[in-house]
């Protein structure tokens, strides 16, 4: 039995975390549960799972017997033994850090928190032998495929990304696009954030600063490919030639489920059976950064490092909240990042304080300009 935190417990990934823990109430008890400001959904979660421990951005109306924490206590609470962070933006980071200097495992499902903060993250799991167990399916299948292999045999790693619902639109159809649009992607039901993000490619950026750090390989051995399907998560190619590749249908309670059960693999009640009898064909393209150069401003701020992922993920954050609201259009959200990061004065080796205030400084430059 494990005590689990589910952080972000509104959101699409800590809704369907909680599809796990209902499906093995032998193996998962969920100890609390922290949401923002959707109180009413939280509630009936607190109502259903009885989590010792909860937060809530605003207060609930109904009274309960869990106990009112802040995240970072939660985050650090003797008792639990997983903390699901699936919370978006940097509200994920300081209940990340607060669980690992607690000697907690984390399951990992919010980017910005290894984007901003990588090196600090992963140097601290290190010091405190705890484990980043990744909730993406990109880095599920990543971290599944090296399970027994040595880290001096790999040679690449394959990020796969679906292409987003305007894979074959032109730019000057691009230039036209609503976010309702942007809302419906072909093949993944997730949060808007990581929506938007998908539909420019920046989620795909973002993930490559991720597998640098969850993974400790350069950015040179991180190749990006275009797989509509979405059936082969990602691979690992090892330095006999050989490719390593995590295979299903496109599912995010599988990665969840993963994470949640490690070491052990469960059963699964759901729909998990891969047909290739009916699957056809699988295709493969490299992406066009021409229409999507926000996968190539990602990569290029993870390279250079220091401040500038973390100002390059608030500059998205904002970017992404103003195209929502009909401010900015699409094409303009790449834009936002480029002119944001070249504006910005680098700190190379920050500490904790220096990357929320070049966070800070991202959003003010921005909310200067638009609003």
């Amino acid at each position: 039995m494990k005590n689990i935190a589910v952080l972000g417990s509104t959101g699409s990934i800590g809704r369907q975390t909680l599809e796990i823990a209902r499906a093995f109430p032998q193996n998962i008890n969920v100890f609390a549960l922290a949401a923002g400001k959707n109180t009413t959904l939280l509630q009936q979660q607190i109502s259903e799972f009885k989590p010792k421990l909860f937060y809530s951005e605003i207060a609930i109306q109904k009274r309960t017997q869990a106990k009112y924490c802040t995240l970072e206590e939660i985050a650090a609470h003797p008792e639990i033994d997983l903390v699901v962070v699936a919370t978006a933006g940097k509200a994920g980071l300081n209940p990340t850090l607060a669980a690992i200097k607690a000697g907690k495992n984390v399951a990992l499902a919010n980017k910005e928190v290894l984007v901003m903060a990588g090196e600090i993250v992963v140097d601290e799991a290190r010091r405190h032998k705890v484990e980043i167990l990744p909730i993406d399916s990109e880095h599920s299948a990543i971290w599944q495929c090296l399970r027994g292999e040595k880290h001096g045999e790999i040679k690449k790693i394959i990020l796969t990304a679906s292409g987003g619902p305007f894979r074959d639109k032109s730019l000057a159809d691009l230039a036209e696009v609503t976010p309702e649009e942007a809302l419906a992607h072909p093949t993944w039901q997730m949060g808007t954030k990581v929506t938007i993000d998908s539909s420019t490619l920046m989620n795909k950026g973002m993930e490559v600063i991720e597998a640098h750090w969850l993974f400790d390989v350069s950015y040179s051995m991180i190749e990006v490919v275009v797989h509509p399907q979405s059936i082969v998560h990602s691979c690992v190619e090892f330095v006999d030639g050989s490719i390593k590749a995590q295979m299903s249908l496109p599912d995010m309670r599988l990665p969840i489920q993963c994470a949640l059960s490690y070491p052990k693999r469960w059963g699964a009640d759901y729909q998990t059976e891969l047909d290739f009898k009916t699957i056809g064909s699988l295709n493969f393209e490299m992406p066009d950064l021409k229409k999507f150069p926000a996968l190539r401003l990602a990569i290029e701020a993870g390279e250079r490092g220091g401040t500038y992922p973390a100002v390059l993920s608030a500059a998205d954050e904002v970017a992404v909240e103003l195209f929502l609201q009909k401010k900015i259009g699409f094409l303009d959200i790449p834009k936002v990042l480029e002119e944001t990061v070249e504006q910005h004065d680098c700190i190379s080796k920050p500490s904790l304080d220096d990357i929320l205030a070049a966070d800070m400084w991202a959003r003010e430059t921005i909310y200067s300009k638009y609003e």
